[in-house]
């Protein structure tokens, strides 16, 4: 294995405060395509033994300093050792050409990370779990599906994004709609390859406007706003490139989800637009033979971006009693 020269920086620059109550480092790990991946590993002042660990990610274009870390520092404070990474090729992670996203090497990061997990000292290699938030719980669970190391998995206010490349929110795209969609990203590469370099998708709005569905009104609110911005994030800037929803459009994330046989937690706001992706992947993971190990755990009043950073809906108790159960 060989490591990319990546820079890493040493400034606390989360949008949440630093805890007083667990250790914090910067560390790096490398993926099977090569890349190597920054993280932030959280991890109690005070402990005895082996700890167990959990690895997080996500939301879809938003960097560790963002949503990730305040739920890993969360966890550490609970008495896990944890990490934030960055996926590859956006954040302080290694990978070039930069801003792209690939459903292979995405569901690779969070096996790397477990890889990473796996050889810790402190670590018990026996209770690893992992968290993804938004898109990153859609690969969370499909990681969980590949991955037998992965003994508890929880997926926080939920996308799949293969789904809703493809079939578009709600599943309003019919076979043109797509075809015009993949019309788009053609073109796009075309004229990528000729100018040398990739056009970006562009973020979100700076400004909201009344026209506008209220999820998006959330977005802003959270990455565009001192709330959640963060100079690193795609989703506080200006978004992945524009040819790269393809692959996700013909993937999809939830395929095996009903063959996975540990405890998997999903987490969700009641008012929250993306909610039917967590009952539908409920659905599918108690049709199979483990279904006593699946939970579906709503968040009364509480909306997408809410569980990105509100603490007092983010549900740490429920989240750390499914964790300790999950991995005795």
């Amino acid at each position: 294995m060989k490591a990319e020269n990546i820079a890493l920086t040493e400034e606390w620059d989360k949008v949440f405060p630093k805890s007083d109550k667990v250790n914090h480092k910067k560390v790096t790990f490398v993926n099977h395509f090569g890349i190597t991946l920054a993280a932030d590993m959280y991890e109690p002042k005070e402990y005895e033994g082996k700890l167990p660990a959990i690895a997080l990610a996500g939301p879809y274009s938003a960097v560790k300093e963002q949503v990730s870390g305040r739920y890993a520092q969360e966890m550490a404070e609970r008495g896990f050792l944890t990490i934030a990474f960055d996926p590859s090729f956006y954040g302080e992670s290694g990978g070039y050409p930069r801003y792209m996203n690939s459903p292979e090497i995405n569901t690779e990061d969070f096996q790397a990370a477990v890889d990473f997990l796996s050889v810790q000292d402190n670590v018990d290699s026996e209770r690893i779990g992992i968290i993804g938030i938004c898109g990153w719980g859609g690969y969370a669970v499909n990681t969980a599906a590949i991955d037998t190391r992965i003994k508890a998995t929880a997926a926080i206010t939920m996308y799949d994004m293969s789904r809703v490349m493809a079939y578009g929110y709600n599943d309003s795209n019919d076979e043109d709609a797509r075809y015009a969609m993949r019309e788009t990203v053609s073109n796009q590469r075309t004229e990528d390859y000729k100018n040398g370099e990739y056009a970006l998708g562009g973020g979100h709005p700076e400004e909201i406007t009344d026209d506008m569905p209220q999820f998006q009104k959330d977005y802003i609110e959270f990455y565009k706003r001192d709330r959640g911005y963060h100079t690193r994030s795609l989703g506080s800037n200006n978004g992945f490139a524009a040819s790269t929803i393809g692959a996700l459009m013909n993937t999809h994330l939830m395929e095996f989800a009903n063959e996975i046989r540990t405890p998997v937690l999903l987490v969700h706001g009641s008012e929250a637009h993306s909610r039917y992706f967590s009952e539908t992947v409920y659905e599918k993971l108690t049709s199979g033979n483990y279904a006593n190990n699946k939970e579906l755990y709503i968040v009364e009043g509480a909306n997408h971006t809410d569980l990105y950073d509100q603490t007092d809906k983010i549900p740490f108790d429920k989240i750390q009693e499914f964790f300790e159960q999950s991995l005795k």
